[in-house]
Formats: C-alpha cells, structure tokens, sequence
C-alpha cells in the first residue's frame, strides 16, 4: 500500500463522516464538502492501487527481461559449444578422408571421375 492509498482512504473517510455530520445537522454545505472528499478521495486511493500495479508490472518486467537474457545467454554459449563440437567432428572426418584418399589413390581417383560424369550427364540439357 502506498502513500496515495493511505491518503486516498483517510480523505473518503473524512468525506463520508462530514457528508453525514451535514446530513444530521441539516448543513447543505457540510454535505457537499462530503461528497466532493469522497469522490476525491476514491479518485486518489484509484490512483494509488494503479500506480502500484504499473509498479508491480514495470518489476515482473525487469525480471522477465533478466530471465530472458539469461536464457539467451544459455543459448549463445549452447550454440558455441554445438559450432566447437561440429568444427572439431569436421576437422576428424576431413583429416580421415585425406589420408583415405592419400592410401587409396586409384579408388578416390576413379570415385572423382564418377561423380563428375554424373554431375556432367545430369547437367546436359537433353538426356
């Protein structure tokens, strides 16, 4: 509860006390002094309760943004450690396939011819 709820409540309290002093005692003036302290003060203690909860929002805010970033930070370093993981896992198979094809020359020389006919024969405009 914040100041402009406290204010707020007291002022409608004192409003309806004085809109019913001025009932009782027959004073017209004492009663719309009432009733304008208890629309002022409604009006102040709504404005209270609304500014509270735009402060509440403004805080869920700031932590669902902190979350958020700590999420996204979670991911970055995933996708890191995934790109670190593939590089290496690449750099394994590329070394493999080197010396593969370094020991079996005549195989990875006539693999190449094949794949390049095909390629050559798909590309062709008429089959």
């Amino acid at each position: 509860m914040n100041r402009d709820q406290i204010r707020g409540a007291s002022r409608h309290l004192k409003g309806r006390a004085q809109t019913t002093l001025g009932g009782l005692s027959g004073d017209p003036g004492r009663q719309l002094r009432g009733a304008v302290n208890q629309v002022a003060g409604g009006a102040q203690y709504a404005y209270g309760r609304a500014r509270d909860r735009a402060e509440d929002l403004a805080e869920d805010g700031r932590h669902l943004a902190h979350e958020a970033r700590e999420r996204a930070d979670d991911l970055i370093e995933d996708g890191r450690h995934y790109a670190e993981e593939a590089r290496r896992r690449v750099q394994t198979h590329g070394r493999r396939a080197v010396r593969y094809a370094d020991t079996n020359r005549t195989p990875t020389l006539l693999a190449f011819v094949g794949v390049a006919f095909v390629l050559g024969w798909l590309a062709r405009p008429s089959r």
